[in-house]
């Protein structure tokens, strides 16, 4: 790596839930810079999930995080001349992440309904183990397993 690793910065937690990881989420569904829509959205959300549910709408958010965060992941690696999907473990900041960005692409591309529904939908499936982003979890698994002999180039 070149230059100086990134300063992880403190996050503050959302006003409604008071929870970091809702504010991380809400941070990642925001377009330039216009937080308090990316926060009506999530909070709608909630809404209908507690609604269609009758429960926590916070357990079912954290229960969806979990089951769609993924364990191992893959990168490319060239060595003599041929790239290499390489497995690697992922650690617990990253898996939030992938998981939170996988189910807001999942969203943003099925089409017909508002966001807020569509996010609702989408995160009472995960937390079902069901859904767009538990496939692409099991694929990306599917893929690790299969190119477990490459795990030795790994550092």
């Amino acid at each position: 790596m070149r230059g100086k690793q990134a300063i992880k910065r403190k996050i503050n937690p959302d006003p409604k839930y008071n929870s970091i990881k809702i504010a991380k989420f809400i941070n990642y569904i925001m377009k330039g810079g216009k937080k308090s829509i990316a926060q009506k959205i999530i909070f709608e959300t909630f809404d209908i999930i507690k609604t269609k549910t009758k429960q926590n709408p916070v357990d079912i958010f954290e229960q969806a995080i979990k089951n769609v965060s993924p364990v191992v992941e893959l990168r490319s690696r060239r060595i003599g001349g041929t790239n290499y999907q390489i497995p690697y473990k992922t650690n617990e900041a990253r898996q939030f992440t992938l998981a939170s960005k996988w189910i807001i692409s999942s969203v943003k591309k099925t089409k017909g309904k508002t966001m807020p529904v569509k996010l609702a939908a989408e995160l009472m499936q995960a937390a079902n183990n069901e859904g767009e982003t538990i496939t692409k979890k099991d694929n990306i698994y599917k893929m690790a397993k299969a190119n477990k002999a490459f795990a030795h180039f790994a550092r």
